[in-house]
């Protein structure tokens, strides 16, 4: 693993230190109509899931308006204001976008030093401030048809049990795991309904504290495994990415290629990252927001207050083998060649094929299930809770039935 993320760090990155972070600049200045800046967070790039979903909707609006993409990398939360800080006063960018709730504070902070500066924050909630975008997605909408595949696998394998491994306890990720557990309950109900069994699948699940710690990811993933869980949705950046390793190892184990047990990825289709490991992915479309904060921003219809997307407007939802491959066609193509040989493919044909024949060691009446539970969340006909607090997330946790959570969704 070690090898191809670093080819992939290598072959994506190609940024210069500067100060407290690092800088990098796509294209010549002389060449480009104007520039905009992307600051992340902790964790940085190379996570394959939110920041380098972000990265992805830069560079896309980089090339498609011909700007300047310049990037700054925060290496602790310390680093926050001084980074925008230092892009705002440069008074060049069209926009600065900020990636993660965690800069909220600091985002208010500078936006209201320069007024004249615009800026967009995904996952910070800032309503009131006319330069300021909030990028915000309902996680909990995604999080629920993951919930639904884990619970009905479970229930199908005759299993009790599934986890979710988590990063740190912020309000965000509450939404992630309430819509998981609203799916699992769901999943409970639409089983009872299909085969007549009445079924109790209990959420195993655990806050490792942090996003870039592998390690603690596999180790809550191993815990999990061994108290019976199925299937392990993460939700915790490169933390999670221990997650696949742990349940890659019981699949060798046990002389297999592909689960079950499952793992599912989250914010970018992660299936390719081990392919017959990760059955499927909650899409949370990260690049989808930054493009938009900066198409606003530059054909002048750019305003401030919130923005929310969720699986009516294609902001997350749970990945298709399309959504892999067009994944795994953005990496740099000396990245594509060596994971192939890594994986032993010959071709991404081979790949592609893989994976769809991992999705069949699920039945179609799963599949087809879950894509009911979209159709009924896109109507408004169900509605998933997104506790942003502490109280909430324990209500959601005590309510015995998916129609209890229903009641908690504002």
């Amino acid at each position: 693993m070690r090898k191809w993320l670093s080819l992939f760090l290598i072959g994506l990155l190609a940024i210069s230190v500067v100060a407290s972070g690092c800088i990098s600049s796509n294209g010549e200045k002389s060449k480009t109509k104007g520039a905009i800046a992307i600051v992340y967070d902790v964790g940085g790039r190379g996570d394959l899931s939110f920041n380098d979903m972000a990265y992805l909707g830069a560079s896309k609006a980089a090339k498609d308006f011909n700007l300047e993409l310049v990037e700054m990398q925060s290496n602790s939360e310390d680093d926050y204001v001084k980074n925008l800080e230092t892009l705002a006063s440069q008074k060049k960018y069209l926009v600065i976008i900020a990636v993660g709730f965690m800069m909220t504070d600091a985002v208010k902070q500078v936006a209201k030093e320069y007024p004249d500066q615009k800026f967009a924050i995904i996952d910070g909630y800032i309503p009131d401030m006319p330069n300021v975008m909030s990028i915000l997605f309902k996680e909990n909408e995604g999080s629920a048809l993951a919930g639904a595949l884990a619970g009905l696998i479970a229930a199908n394998d005759g299993k009790d049990k599934v986890g979710i491994v988590l990063g740190m306890e912020i309000p965000v990720l509450y939404k992630f795991e309430a819509g998981y557990r609203f799916g699992v309950k769901w999943a409970e109900d639409y089983y009872k309904q299909k085969e007549g069994k009445d079924v109790n699948i209990d959420v195993l699940y655990q806050y490792t504290g942090t996003f870039n710690d592998a390690a603690k990811g596999k180790a809550a993933a191993r815990a999990q495994l061994a108290q019976g869980a199925w299937v392990i949705y993460q939700v915790a950046g490169g933390t999670g990415l221990g997650v696949f390793d742990a349940v890659e190892e019981v699949l060798k184990s046990q002389g297999k290629k592909m689960g079950p047990p499952f793992a599912i990825g989250v914010d970018s289709a992660q299936d390719w990252i081990k392919p017959g490991v990760i059955i499927a992915s909650m899409m949370k479309r990260v690049d989808v927001g930054v493009y938009t904060a900066v198409k606003d921003a530059v054909e002048g219809t750019f305003k401030g207050g919130i923005v929310e997307l969720g699986l009516k407007e294609g902001g997350v939802g749970l990945s298709t083998v399309d959504d892999v491959m067009a994944m795994f066609d953005s990496l740099p193509e000396e990245t594509q060649k060596q994971k192939l040989r890594d994986l032993g493919f010959n071709s991404k044909e081979e790949l592609r094929q893989f994976l769809e024949q991992t999705r069949k060691q699920v039945p179609d009446w799963i599949w087809d299930a879950v894509k009911e539970l979209e159709g009924k969340i896109k109507t408004g006909v169900i509605k998933v809770p997104a506790p942003m607090d502490k109280d909430g997330i324990e209500k959601v946790r005590k309510a015995k039935t998916w129609q209890e959570m229903m009641e908690l969704a504002k």
